[in-house]
């Protein structure tokens, strides 16, 4: 009989992915160039790239990464923007050809709300996973003036997907988007091999076939926000949680993989 597969904390999950990762390259494009955020609710932040690896925003200086899937679409990630004490991260998507912007800010759970078990959160109607995940929408202000086109959005286009991501030489896993609220994975080779779950997930639309998927896993607490281009077939995030179960470090690391779709479910109306 085979052991039974374990779940690993974040860093750990980070060193079996950094051996020749296939993410992005870190791009230089917008260095020194400050962008004023328009959101929805009417509330408004800057963003300025000091290079492609330092950002300042109204908190300070962070260090980040900034990446391009597709030609004037960028995603920028920093350690940042946490609030009510909770450790936080932030991730930008900038579209500058039609001046659309979404923000997210993810929370990790304190150490005693990452303990409380399953149970009791569904008895004090609580979500399964203590990992939260905060969205805004927006444009990019240019002198005082909002672009017109429609804001980025929730979308339910890759559900029925069964989608293999390939992210190493070692590290490969499938994805099975079930609703707007859910997806399934599983780890098919690498360091969580035989591993698998449901969990929280949300989709945003950023452009043809191109999505912002970010998931909020429940067991150990981790938060995934990628870029998935199912046009290039490629994807480029980061996966955010501790470095261990001391709850004492963060782990911040980058992924990036080449996608595939192996079949897709149409469900009869």
């Amino acid at each position: 009989m085979s052991s039974q597969p374990a779940f690993i904390q974040v860093g750990a999950l980070a060193d079996g992915f950094a051996p020749d990762s296939n993410i992005l390259p870190v791009v230089q494009d917008l260095s020194g160039r400050t962008f004023t955020l328009g959101f929805a609710d009417g509330s408004r932040e800057t963003l300025t790239l000091l290079d492609g690896e330092r950002v300042r925003t109204a908190a300070g200086e962070h260090a980040a990464r900034v990446t391009s899937i597709r030609p004037g679409i960028y995603f920028i990630d920093f350690i940042g923007g946490g609030a009510g004490g909770k450790p936080g991260s932030t991730s930008v998507v900038i579209d500058e050809r039609l001046a659309l912007c979404t923000v997210l800010n993810g929370h990790l759970p304190a150490q005693a709300e990452a303990h409380i078990d399953a149970l009791t959160r569904v008895e004090r109607n609580l979500p399964l996973t203590s990992v939260t995940a905060e969205f805004r929408h927006g444009r990019l202000v240019s002198d005082g003036v909002h672009a017109a086109a429609e804001l980025h959005a929730p979308t339910r286009e890759l559900i029925g997907m069964r989608n293999m991501y390939t992210y190493s030489a070692t590290e490969r896993y499938e994805h099975v988007y079930l609703n707007e609220n859910f997806y399934a994975w599983q780890c098919l080779a690498g360091v969580e091999a035989g591993l698998a779950d449901v969990d929280r997930c949300y989709t945003i639309r950023i452009a043809e076939k191109l999505y912002l998927f970010v998931w909020c896993e429940k067991i150990v607490p981790t938060l995934g926000v990628v870029m998935i281009d199912l046009e290039r077939m490629k994807t480029d995030g980061k996966i955010f949680g501790y470095q261990g179960s001391n709850f004492g470090a963060l782990s911040n690391f980058p992924v990036g993989a080449f996608a595939q779709v192996l079949n897709t479910t149409r469900y009869p109306q």
